[in-house]
């Protein structure tokens, strides 16, 4: 891994493929675990775009018999920085009445996002509702909403790649970079 540079910043690497696949295999046995004995299988729900990579992974690697996945997505990012309001693009066809919820999500800032999502969740009549994601800024939240299920806890930097992007780049590579100060 090297230097890469995007929109003129440059970024470093931070994370590993391999690095990044340990934790997914890590969460998804702690949702296995959490989830072995119930009646129905939790469905999961992937926050566009960022986690669409990590959601494939981790949906593939928990495996559980019957789960379904579907997808949502807000927007909340200008540029490198939260801009502290969330849009919803993209809603439910589904009927989540009743139903254990397993969000997944790319990052976890400022909180925000999950927040909205967890209040809109509630108004689905939802079961349970449990957030997974890669990675967790704890030194950004602003909102209380700590995931139940966490890849990595990291500083409060700009980061990109796997499936994170700036701006719609970089989504693609394989490993995650962290903005150079």
């Amino acid at each position: 891994m090297s230097i890469v540079t995007i929109k003129g910043l440059d970024f470093e690497p931070y994370i590993s493929r391999e690095e990044i696949q340990k934790q997914v295999q890590r969460v998804a046995q702690e949702i296995r675990r959490d989830y072995a004995d119930n009646e129905t299988a939790p469905i999961f729900v992937s926050v566009l775009n960022g986690s669409f990579i990590f959601a494939a992974d981790l949906f593939r690697a928990v495996n559980l018999e019957h789960s379904e996945i579907t997808f949502i997505r807000f927007k909340s990012y200008e540029g490198t920085s939260s801009s502290g309001h969330v849009t919803q693009v993209m809603g439910f066809a589904e009927d989540l009445a009743g139903r254990d919820v397993i969000v997944i999500e790319d990052i976890v800032d400022t909180g925000v996002t999950a927040q909205e999502l967890r209040a809109l969740l509630k108004t689905k009549n939802v079961k349970s509702v449990r957030m997974a994601t890669l990675l967790y800024k704890p030194a950004s939240l602003t909102t209380g909403q700590v995931p139940e299920y966490v890849g990595f806890e990291i500083p409060s930097r700009f980061i990109l790649g796997y499936g994170l992007d700036l701006d719609g780049e970089a989504r693609s590579l394989p490993d995650i970079y962290v903005k150079v100060d």
